[in-house]
Parts: structure tokens; sequence; C-alpha cells
């Protein structure tokens, strides 16, 4: 499928990986939506980008906000990707050294953001390409983003990785379901990235950080997720698959 003329909607798309993914997907001839709750962020880089892209406020996890990015994607030309970046974090053990059973109500946002968020996409957006014309025997394709916590889940992310685990557990029962209408469904499984998330940390610990990676020894590059991203839009015969992006690294327990 040709990215070149295509619309894309990608979440997270002011920041890290899913800033990557966009600039990627411009510089190939395509168009985007930049979803993202920065607005400050997702204007800025759609500014920058000119009219190869816009900027559209929305919650991942709300039905009418995805509902009306999708339509804007709709509005720009035919919308053949759907790419969700956008995800929450939250560090914090089933129960804490004094006992403490985990907060119920961030397990239930965390899901929420990183699980239902992508499922609202992948829903919204096939709905939407399912209308399309086939292109070389298919209308679109949704990519995902899980991570190796999906796997390797650390001391501390069992909501994190409950989320992860299910981005995983869905992909190829959405292929399956999408497969009639032509559409892929994919994910991607990244390792420690370089986003401004770790940005923030001094120098020593991302240094420590990129030493537990086997090789290449230091922390992905944002771009190289783009890369992926546009490769999968591109190669029709990837689907229902989750591919780690990792430089091999197995997460230890803590």
């Amino acid at each position: 499928m040709k990215i070149a003329g295509s619309v894309a909607l990608v979440t997270g798309g002011a920041s890290g990986l899913g800033e990557a993914t966009v600039r990627r997907l411009v510089s190939q001839g395509g168009r985007a939506v930049i979803v993202d709750l920065n607005a400050d962020r997702g204007k800025k880089l759609a500014a920058e980008l000119g009219g190869a892209a816009t900027y559209a406020q929305a919650d991942v996890s709300n039905a009418d906000e995805v509902q009306a990015a999708v339509d804007q994607a709709a509005s720009m030309g035919t919308l053949r990707a759907a790419i969700s970046c956008a995800g929450i974090g939250f560090g914090m053990r089933t129960i804490g050294k004094d006992g403490t059973p985990h907060d119920l109500g961030v397990f239930q946002k965390v899901i929420s953001v990183n699980l239902i968020g992508t499922f609202n996409i992948l829903r919204l957006a096939a709905s939407a390409m399912a209308k399309n014309d086939p292109e070389d025997g298919e209308r679109g394709v949704v990519i995902n983003t899980a991570s190796v916590a999906a796997f390797d889940g650390q001391i501390g992310q069992v909501a994190y990785s409950a989320s992860k685990g299910g981005i995983v557990g869905l992909t190829l029962p959405a292929a399956r379901d999408l497969s009639k209408a032509q559409i892929r469904v994919m994910t991607i499984a990244p390792g420690t990235f370089d986003t401004p998330l770790l940005a923030t940390l001094p120098d020593d610990m991302r240094a420590a950080l990129a030493a537990t990676i086997p090789h290449p020894s230091r922390l992905g590059r944002p771009e190289e997720f783009g890369a992926l991203a546009c490769h999968i839009v591109e190669n029709s015969y990837l689907n229902g698959e989750v591919i780690r992006l990792d430089g091999s690294i197995r997460m230890a327990p803590r």
C-alpha cells in the first residue's frame, strides 16, 4: 500500500514515537492527522509540516473525540493507516512494602488509556477504512503499539504490562475480524527508546539503561520506530503479528 497520497491518523503524534512516525509519513508523501492532548506541541508540529498535517485534540479513550479525529482524517483524503502511539505508564507494585494494595483507580486509568484507547482507535478507524476502495487488494492498516513489557514485565509494571499484553492479545483476532474488509492489523512492541520521558533522566541512568541492551547497546531512536511503522504500511503481507523492536533486550525483574 502506498504512503504517498494517503492519509494516516497518528495518536500520541505530537512527541516521541508518534512525532517520528508523523515526520516519516509526511517525508514519504503522506498526509497525517496528529492526535494528541498537548495542543501546543500538536499545533506547532502541524504548522511546521504545512498542509501535509493537521492537529486534532482527543483523549483516545473518548469515543466522540476519536470519531471526530477519524472524520477529520477522512475529510483530508483516503484514510489508509491508523497508528496508535499514545500511552501512559505508572509504577506500582501489586501490594506495597507495607501491604497496601495497588490503587485500583490507577490500574483502571492505565488500562483505559493504553488498552481501551488503542481498541477505540482500531474500531473507529477500521470502520472508516472499510468504506475505502481497495488499493492492491487492501483498504487500510491499523498499527498498535505494545511494549516489551507485555512479555518481560518488571516489578511495579503490573498495570502497564497488563495493558500492553492486552494489545498483543487482540492483534491476531482483530486481524482475523477485519480480513474480509481487507484491513490489516499489526503491533510493534518497542524496547527502551530515547523518548522525551527518558530525556529527563540523568546521563548516568540513561547510560545504564543503554548498557542492558545487547546490540546495538544504545537506546532506540524514535526514527527507527517511524521507519518500521512506514514499512508495515507498505508491506501488504505483514498482518496479525507483533514485532519486537528492542535490540534483543529481555528485561530483568527490576
